[in-house]
C-alpha cells in the first residue's frame, strides 16, 4: 500500500505503549506499535488470545488511560484530550463490536440501534430510519421488535454490527466479533459486517485469532510481543 498523507489517515499510532504491573513484575504488553490506517480500509489484527489485541484496541478506541505514545483519530491528538473530549470524539467518530454482543435486554432490536442516535443528538424519526435500513441490510427486517432474549446469536451480533454503524463512525473496532459463533454463521455475519462497512466508506480494525477470516480484509497486520509486524 502506498504512503498515505497523515490528514488522509483515520488512524495514527505513533510507539504506542502500555504497560502492568503483575505480583511486582512489569508486564509490556505493547512495545512501541505504530499503526495507520486509510478511509474505507479495513485492517485485520492478527494475534492469538492474550497477545494484547483487545489492549490495541482499547488505546484505539479510547477506552482507557495508562497509554504511551501518541494517538490520532481523524487528525485530532486524542493523546492530548481531557476525558470530556475524549468521550466525545468516541462518541462522534468511532463504533464498536464486541465478541459478546452487549444488547440492552430490555430493548428491541430497533431500539438498541436506535439509542446511540439519540445520544449523539439525532432526531428519533431519523435515528429510526437509519435503524430499519441497517437491520433490513442485515436480514432482520423481521426482528425489529424482537428483544435480544428472542433472537439468535448470530442475529444479536447482526443487531451489535448495526448498532455500531449507525451513527455513520470514521472508524470501526471489532474485537473478534464472530468469536462466539459457529463457522457457517460466522463467516455470513462477518460478510455483511465487511459489506456494511465498505459501503459506508468506514475504516475498521478488527482484531481475530482466526487466519482464514482476515483473509477477507484489505490489509493483515500481526501482533507479535507488543510489536506489530
Amino acid at each position: 500500500m502506498n504512503e498515505l498523507n497523515l490528514s488522509e489517515q483515520v488512524v495514527k499510532l505513533a510507539l504506542l505503549t502500555r504497560s502492568f504491573e503483575q505480583g511486582g513484575v512489569r508486564i509490556d504488553v505493547l512495545r512501541g506499535v505504530n499503526l495507520t490506517v486509510a478511509p474505507g480500509e479495513i485492517v485485520a489484527l492478527l494475534g492469538p488470545s492474550g497477545s494484547g489485541k483487545s489492549t490495541l484496541l482499547q488505546a484505539v478506541g479510547l477506552l482507557e488511560g495508562g497509554f504511551g505514545g501518541r494517538i490520532e483519530i481523524g487528525g485530532t491528538d486524542a493523546s492530548a484530550l481531557d476525558s470530556d473530549a475524549r468521550t466525545v470524539l468516541r462518541r462522534d467518530k468511532i463504533g464498536f463490536v464486541y465478541q459478546f454482543h452487549h444488547l440492552l435486554p430490555d430493548f428491541t432490536a430497533m431500539e438498541n440501534v436506535v439509542l446511540p442516535q439519540l445520544v449523539a443528538g439525532k432526531d428519533r424519526t431519523d435515528a429510526e430510519a437509519r435503524a430499519i435500513e441497517l437491520l433490513q441490510a442485515l436480514g432482520l427486517a423481521a426482528r425489529l421488535d424482537h428483544r435480544p432474549s428472542q433472537l439468535s446469536g448470530g442475529e444479536q451480533q447482526r443487531v451489535a454490527v448495526a448498532r455500531a454503524l449507525a451513527n455513520k463512525p470514521a472508524l470501526v473496532l471489532a474485537d473478534e466479533p464472530t468469536g462466539n459463533l459457529d463457522e457457517q454463521t460466522a463467516d455470513k455475519v462477518l460478510g455483511q459486517f465487511l459489506e456494511l462497512v465498505r459501503g459506508t466508506g468506514s475504516a475498521a480494525v478488527v482484531a481475530t485469532h482466526n487466519e482464514r477470516l482476515a483473509k477477507s480484509m484489505d490489509r493483515v497486520v500481526r501482533l507479535h510481543e507488543g510489536v506489530l509486524q
